[in-house]
């Protein structure tokens, strides 16, 4: 089946929606708006492996699904060992001849739970064994679909119903997981960040992971204005708040290089993006000045570490 594309500026934009609609995704949810354009840039040919969360629950009510792909859905600890499995199985069927040998596309999703707590034993196991696949990382970050529960990829200072802020508590307590740096310490060939804020370096590294042999995995911030109180129709401005106060900076690891892919010349204040949502409004100055310095100190060691790329 030929595939239709359209020209947007220097990309190839694919028309066809592989997300259908008629999906029960909130107004305004960041993470379908990320699936529609991951999906396009992974193509028709590909097999998805996704765990449970708002992508699994959203897309997929008995007896309909909004999926364009061959999708399977496994539960919030397997979806490494899924992937895997399908990985290897289609493969082994191809060298026996009992399927045409194609480049198949192998691609496993999963929330900021699935991702860095209970599915965190699988995923690295996959990784470590060199499987052929691109992970990609809804984070919203808290387990959204089932109350706004905190993770840990909840970030600091943030309020949720199992951490929640008040006289006596901040909110969240603990710092933000770094999935990015735990993953590529595993030496796989690719690790990014991405936002659908920013679509077209979004849909750039996910070609970019589907095609290179081996693991990739790709960290996704995808707003929720349920989970973080925030208006439906800013969701496009907030995701670029994270960035450009380098909350969230965007960025790729390839083969252990370091590499920005959106680079403020001068950090926006941290309070302009926290401020925007209601779950960090009970945050005294002295709170965001401490998350304010924390952010400073990241984001200039990320620049060290890619400035460091440009001087090899």
């Amino acid at each position: 089946m030929a595939t239709d594309f359209v020209k947007v500026g220097k990309h190839q934009i694919d028309r066809k929606e592989y997300l259908a609609p008629g999906h029960t995704f909130c107004t305004g949810c960041g993470e379908a708006l990320a699936i529609r354009l991951v999906c396009k840039a992974v193509g028709q040919d590909a097999i998805l492996a996704m765990a449970t969360g708002c992508d699994e629950v959203c897309t997929s009510p008995l007896p309909v699904t909004s999926w364009q792909l061959p999708w399977i859905h496994t539960l919030f600890e397997n979806t490494g060992a899924e992937i895997s499995g399908i990985e290897a199985g289609v493969k082994a069927m191809m060298r026996k001849g009992k399927v045409p040998e194609r480049d198949i596309k192998f691609v496993a999703m999963g929330g900021d739970g699935a991702t860095s707590d209970i599915g965190l034993q699988s995923l690295s196991g996959a990784l470590e064994r060199g499987h052929d696949f691109l992970y990609v990382c809804w984070d919203n970050e808290a387990y959204m679909n089932t109350g706004i529960q905190r993770s840990s990829a909840t970030p600091y200072g943030a309020s949720t119903s199992t951490a929640p802020a008040g006289k006596l508590s901040v909110g969240q307590t603990t710092q933000k997981k770094n999935l990015v740096e735990i993953f590529a310490a595993h030496g796989i060939p690719y690790v990014a960040t991405a936002s659908p804020s920013y679509p077209f370096d979004l849909m750039s590294k996910v070609k970019k992971g589907v095609d290179i042999k081996g693991p990739a995995y790709i960290h996704v911030l995808t707003l929720c204005p349920t989970g973080w109180r925030t208006v439906s129709n800013r969701t496009i401005e907030i995701g670029k708040l994270a960035t450009e106060t380098g909350i969230f900076p965007l960025y790729e690891i390839e083969n252990g290089q370091y590499r920005l892919t959106v680079d403020p010349k001068t950090l926006k204040p941290v309070e302009e993006y926290l401020k925007a949502q209601g779950r960090f409004r009970h945050l005294s100055p002295s709170e965001i000045e401490k998350i304010q310095k924390k952010v400073n100190h990241d984001f200039a060691e990320l620049k060290e570490k890619a400035a460091r790329r440009q001087s090899e």
